[in-house]
């Protein structure tokens, strides 16, 4: 991989809990035009690639093969993952088609950016675990956003946000109660990032990373105070990143 970092970010690896706010930095991002994104945040023009699509599309298919009399290939009847294994299955999957993006386009590194989105939490692995998936090509080039809430926040957004008729939807799906706390309650972000306040080592790969508070859910507003305190965030990251 072409490690020529230009103004932009190669990759960004977006973390949090669920609902923290990552879909909506995302959204917000998606309203800034290339310029705005370039000089504020060091973002060009971005491409997603977020595991809930691939972890959604897996329920759909259990779902169609329990209509046609055959096992449920990934989740049990409740939605829990029948392997644990299968938490990191996606995260090869989000590596594997960022290479196929660079197969795509060659150049992608010096004109575009990579926003790789996932949440995990301490009882399927954590990021710790999460992070030892990714190639070394991928960790060399990325830097981490972490959003930052409480779990009581984050059970508090997923209620809000969760649309029945739109469970798909990146911006309106959401878990039951029960299932958020069983798997999300618990995160090793703290512990994980405790060695040093900049910089995460994977497989002997340091990775710089920021965190965004949104304790005070200045995501779901918007506006110009989430872009203030966004671009606040990434400048020190892109700082960390320029020394690497």
């Amino acid at each position: 991989m072409n490690q020529q970092i230009n103004n932009h970010f190669p990759i960004i690896f977006l973390n949090g809990r669920p609902a923290a706010g990552k879909s909506e930095i995302i959204d917000y991002l998606k309203n800034c035009s290339t310029e705005e994104r370039l000089s504020r945040f060091h973002i060009a023009d971005f491409i997603e690639i977020d595991d809930f699509p691939m972890l959604w599309t897996w329920f759909e298919e259990d779902a169609l093969l329990e209509r046609m009399g055959k096992p449920r290939l990934h989740s049990d009847k409740e939605g829990y993952f029948k392997y644990p294994y299968l938490w990191n299955l996606l995260i090869e999957r989000i590596d594997m088609e960022y290479k196929k993006l660079l197969t795509d386009r060659k150049d992608f590194e010096k004109e575009g950016t990579a926003i790789l989105e996932f949440a995990r939490g301490s009882e399927h692995g954590g990021f710790k675990e999460a992070f030892n998936y990714f190639t070394k090509g991928v960790l060399e080039a990325g830097a981490v956003l972490y959003i930052d809430v409480s779990f009581e926040e984050s059970l508090r957004k997923n209620r809000r946000r969760f649309n029945p008729d739109k469970p798909h939807s990146i911006l309106e799906h959401g878990l039951p109660d029960e299932k958020l706390k069983e798997m999300y309650e618990k995160s090793d972000w703290k512990d994980f990032s405790s060695k040093d306040d900049s910089f995460l080592t994977v497989n002997n790969v340091e990775i710089p990373y920021a965190v965004f508070n949104n304790h005070d859910d200045i995501t779901t507003n918007g506006g110009d105070f989430l872009g203030d305190r966004l671009e606040k965030t990434l400048n020190k990251l892109w700082d960390l990143k320029k020394t690497k």
